[in-house]
């Protein structure tokens, strides 16, 4: 499998635009953040060129993470002959960071096109492997589906049998057809463990069996390591970060903080299977977004991975929950969530 590994947003922001300039006969986009504002790329307008040059544009949007997309922007879109849907369903996103051109090519992970993390650490995934892409195909296709789209030749991609592939394959995670193949994959390979669990993630919200999950890996001797950014792009989540971690500080779960915001989502096992993907640890990702990721046991991919989870840790340090206790507001907020997720 040939790939590509950016741990920054705008590493793969170059990488996504070089590749889209190339493009010959299509550009899918499904995305839950998309926005104008990040005018160095000029990339409203390099869409539009790829229009006139015959390339045909699609873009599948989140109608609540894409909201801040101006309406003038999408009209001069639109005018140009870009085809742009909205997602939108009742307490349901596409939480999904998808690009995939010409049948080659395919971008995953969890980079928006997000003026506001042009300074993220995050990690998305270039890949060329034709039966993976394949799969991505047929999954946009649903959201192209279930966003309004009525193209016959992007609506019969979903009519394609999955395609499996030994070293990497792709997840599609769809709650709404009640599809929960994150939240499978998590409690499949956490209780499959032998010797460690690698986990990045930006907000640290788990359902309570994702903790007796992790709790019960640590008891049989699995190292268990969280990467979570000391300060988030949200100050609330911040907070309920700390709340959660402070909660389980005496299982033994080994937690960094890291000093950048990092929006990358990891999990590895026993460091020689990964998933990469568009997934938080929260009840929104495992019960309710649609989600996507590629899960792997290529070694090289495994290594590239190691090395670059093991600068992060580097540059990070203890999260401090031994320093301060949280608050009654912080209890309340903790209380709210449970009852949320006992709902769901």
């Amino acid at each position: 499998m040939k790939y590509k590994l950016y741990t920054t947003s705008r590493q793969a922001w170059k990488g996504m635009i070089t590749s889209i300039l190339r493009a010959k006969k299509y550009i899918y986009i499904e995305m839950y953040i998309l926005d104008n504002k990040v005018q160095e790329y000029n990339f409203l307008d390099i869409l539009i060129n790829k229009v006139k040059a015959g390339v045909e544009v699609v873009l599948v949007l989140d109608a609540f993470g894409s909201s801040d997309f101006k309406s003038s922007d999408i009209r001069l879109l639109r005018d140009n002959g870009v085809e742009i849907l909205f997602f939108s369903r009742w307490l349901r996103r596409t939480h999904r960071k998808l690009l995939i051109i010409d049948d080659n090519i395919a971008f995953l992970g969890g980079v928006n096109f997000h003026g506001k993390s042009m300074d993220w650490i995050d990690l998305q995934v270039k890949v060329s492997n034709k039966i993976l892409i394949k799969n991505i195909l047929r999954s946009f296709s649903y959201s192209y589906i279930m966003s309004g789209g009525k193209k016959k030749h992007i609506i019969e991609k979903r009519k394609q049998s999955i395609l499996k592939n030994l070293k990497a394959q792709f997840l599609e995670h769809f709650p709404s057809r009640n599809v929960y193949a994150l939240e499978a994959y998590y409690q499949n390979k956490i209780i499959s463990a032998n010797k460690s669990i690698k986990i990045v993630t930006p907000y640290f919200v788990p359902p309570r069996w994702l903790i007796a999950l992790l709790d019960n890996a640590v008891s049989r001797g699995v190292l268990v390591e969280i990467l979570i950014p000391l300060k988030t792009d949200k100050k609330f989540l911040d907070r309920v970060n700390y709340a959660h971690i402070y909660q389980i500080k005496n299982l033994n779960i080994k937690f960094y903080a890291q000093k950048e915001m990092n929006h990358s989502k990891i999990l590895m096992i026993d460091d020689q299977e990964v998933l990469i993907g568009s997934q938080n640890l929260d009840i929104m990702s495992f019960r309710m977004n649609v989600e996507s990721g590629m899960f792997s046991s290529n070694k090289k991919l495994i290594v590239d991975l190691l090395l670059i989870i093991q600068k992060w840790k580097d540059d990070s340090c203890d999260f401090p929950v031994k320093i301060k206790n949280i608050n009654i507001f912080d209890k309340i907020i903790l209380g709210f969530i449970r009852l949320f997720y006992s709902i769901l």
